[in-house]
């Protein structure tokens, strides 16, 4: 096991085009890091510095005490599990895995030693004389995974490994892969653009947007306190509501605005006006019903006000706002509804967005 570091790690194309710009973070011995953003923020561009398939253009990258920047892919002691599988289709299951151990002149009795306790640990001994089209999407995964396994590497390397599976075999594959990795302790880092995905699997997540870092943290303490409005609308489903504020509580940004968030669960329907905190009276425009809870889609009336203090009130213009609702409540379109949250459950932001205030 290893752990890994980037320090001010970029790339930039010939163009001038910088897809990373200045990246810093570490993953500790044995953690799971996930790397999660839109497509385009430069993730798997990232992973695959790490990995030795793209050149780094400045900074450096630490694997295990070592600068790896430039190390051969194959002398990094590294194994990737890649979203399209990448097996061979002419060998068997227990070939696939073999061959890589063979390409490193490995005994044939290790390789088998190998290859038998991976397909133990995934559940694949029955299928070992079996060829990639006899399998499953959710068995082909499990077989690039035992490929990596049997590697034995110091650090795994996930570039949207189920991002092809159907949506209830992504989450018993995500189980899995959660429950090996602690199994074996090995230092993973693991690309997604499936926020929910991120939030499960993550010891440590780091959220990315444009080439560059957003926010690094445990997954809770990302939720809980996003340190940008970029991470608040991303981290979370549905995402938190943002609404424009002016003299929020007091707290004057330079234009004299600022952004106000609060999540969808920590709007209440209640008819109370809890000192200090928002209130919000809306009109339901849209239902959302997805079983134990219902979303509820409404529209800020101008009356609208919020209060961070019970000194000073704001103002909220018209917009979009969503409730999360327990299933069983089911207002109807058109109602009018007061939904209202305590002050501990705001955000505030600055107007452009970089940065959280403290209320």
């Amino acid at each position: 096991m290893a752990n890994v570091a980037l320090r001010e790690v970029r790339k930039t194309y010939a163009g001038g085009f910088e897809a990373i710009k200045g990246i810093d973070f570490e993953v500790g011995d044995g953690q799971f890091c996930v790397l999660v953003g839109p497509s385009g923020c430069g993730k798997s561009t990232l992973l695959r510095m790490v990995a030795g398939l793209e050149t780094i253009s400045g900074g450096e990258i630490d694997i295990g005490g070592r600068i790896v920047n430039a190390i051969e892919p194959a002398d990094r002691d590294i194994a990737m599990v890649f979203q399209n599988y990448a097996l061979y289709p002419h060998m068997s299951v227990y070939n696939n895995m073999a061959y890589g151990l063979r390409n490193r002149r490995m005994p044939e009795p290790e390789i088998d030693t190998r290859v038998q306790e991976a397909a133990r640990i995934l559940e694949l001994g029955a299928m070992l004389e079996r060829k990639p089209r006899q399998l499953s999407g959710g068995q082909r995964q499990r077989v690039a995974m035992g490929r990596a396994i049997v590697r034995q590497p110091k650090v795994f390397l996930f570039d949207e490994p189920l991002s092809n599976l159907d949506a209830k075999l992504r989450i018993a594959m995500r189980v899995e892969i959660r429950k090996l990795q602690r199994r074996l302790k090995t230092t993973s880092i693991y690309v997604t653009h499936d926020q929910l995905e991120a939030m499960t699997l993550a010891d440590i997540l780091v959220v990315m947007n444009g080439g560059t870092v957003e926010q690094i943290g445990n997954p809770l303490e990302i939720y809980q306190k996003p340190a940008t409005t970029f991470v608040a609308s991303f981290i979370g489903a549905p995402p938190m509501n943002l609404m424009p504020l002016r003299d929020a509580g007091g707290v004057r940004a330079p234009s004299g605005e600022g952004i106000l968030g609060v999540r969808p669960e920590d709007l209440l329907i209640s008819g109370d006006s809890p000192a200090g905190g928002l209130v919000l009276d809306l009109t339901v425009e849209a239902i959302e019903r997805v079983g134990a809870e219902t979303y509820v889609y409404g529209v800020r009336s101008q009356e609208s006000g919020a209060s961070t203090v019970s000194t000073s009130p704001g103002e909220l213009p018209p917009g979009e706002v969503i409730v999360r609702v327990p299933g069983a409540i089911g207002p109807a379109i058109g109602e009018r509804l007061r939904a209202t949250a305590p002050r501990e459950k705001l955000h505030l932001f600055r107007p452009d967005g970089r940065q959280r205030i403290d209320l």
